[in-house]
């Protein structure tokens, strides 16, 4: 049998839905909300009935019920950090972890919560697939260079497997067999050395580590920014605003959106080329880095996300990687698609699902 899969995808101005009958696709939708819409709502979790709602109208407006849906699968939030990538069990215990937010507020929360929504009362299984705070990471990877600030894993997971597993299947071999790095290019930009079917190193893509992206600062020069925190001129929560959300491009050239951004590349500003290839020229620092950190035994470097999209940022990334390296470049984040295959491999046997 064919199972009929209802994957759900929430973001912080949408909501990403789609019905699938094994791997083939059967409806798909992006409910974009306006800020006006969200901002009403007192909390992130507030949010659920609306967004159940608009899930259920759309199973029903393409001629389905809910009570013919298989499998739920919804995009992992932030939980407490989880050993192994794969699928996991939508369990009560998960469900009280997001909805108190211990672990961080965001609209990937609503993910698990939606999905066991819909399935709990029908008896049915949901799941999460490979979380961002998935963390695979090898200890000597954890150390930073303070015992009171440890290294930990979050990034791009979902898109992240999801692409290896691709480069894997194309190359007809197991994705537990290849060494790759892998380069999530989005808002946020995660690069991680994927060892044998595990993530063994990878930067904070959330809190201020890696190359700069378009808007997220990176890593920074540490007594200067000291210096900044201590400055009287920002609060806190000013100050993470100004690195996660207005830092990278954002601060440079006043945006972070790669549409306005090709276009001043293509009227000829050098300001904008200076900045875009300052932001590659980081992003080959860390491939270095993980490269030798892995003995130079790479199968191949993998480049992907939204801002894959960009010729400009993939040829300055390829002006500085050697010849030699053998790189593919998959655009865009189908995370979507990878939720649906997340459980596939389960239905099918080929992995087992984790308990959470």
């Amino acid at each position: 049998m064919k199972p009929i899969i209802l994957a759900i995808n929430p973001g912080s101005s949408s909501t990403k839905i789609a019905l699938y009958r094994n791997i083939e696709p059967l409806a798909e939708a992006n409910i974009r909300h306006d800020h006006a819409t969200v901002a009403q709502f007192p909390s992130i979790m507030a949010q659920k009935d609306f967004r159940l709602d608009l899930i259920i109208k759309f199973v029903v407006d393409n001629g389905y019920s809910l009570d013919e849906i298989d499998i739920f699968v919804g995009r992992g939030g932030l939980l407490r950090p989880l050993a192994s990538g794969g699928a996991y069990i939508i369990n009560e215990r998960m469900i009280a972890d997001l909805q108190s937010g211990q672990y961080g507020n965001h609209a990937s929360n609503l993910g698990a919560v939606l999905a066991y929504e819909l399935a709990a009362p029908r008896g049915k299984p949901a799941y999460i697939v490979d979380p961002v705070i998935i963390d695979e990471m090898d200890d000597i990877a954890r150390v930073s260079g303070h015992a009171l600030i440890p290294r930990r894993s979050v990034f791009h997971a979902l898109n992240q497997k999801a692409m290896a597993i691709r480069y894997a299947e194309e190359v007809n071999q197991p994705y537990r067999n290849l060494n790759l790095i892998v380069v999530h290019l989005g808002g946020g930009i995660s690069i991680g050395l994927h060892r044998q079917g595990r993530v063994v190193d990878v930067n904070d893509a959330l809190g201020g580590e890696g190359p700069f992206s378009p808007e997220r600062s990176g890593s920074l020069p540490v007594f200067p920014l000291i210096d900044l925190c201590y400055s009287g001129r920002y609060t806190k929560e000013e100050l993470k605003k100004l690195l996660v959300g207005k830092g990278g491009l954002a601060s440079y050239l006043g945006t972070s959106d790669g549409f306005t951004i090709s276009r001043r590349l293509e009227d000829g500003d050098k300001e904008a080329a200076f900045y875009l290839e300052a932001m590659a020229y980081q992003i080959v620092k860390e491939i270095g880095a993980l490269t030798y950190a892995a003995s130079g035994m790479i199968d191949a470097v993998i480049i992907t996300g939204g801002f894959a999209h960009s010729r400009h940022l993939t040829s300055f990334i390829r002006k500085y990687l050697p010849e030699h390296v053998n790189l593919r470049i998959y655009p865009g984040e189908d995370e979507i698609s990878a939720l649906v295959k997340g459980v596939l491999r389960v239905y099918n046997g080929e992995e087992e699902a984790h308990e959470y």
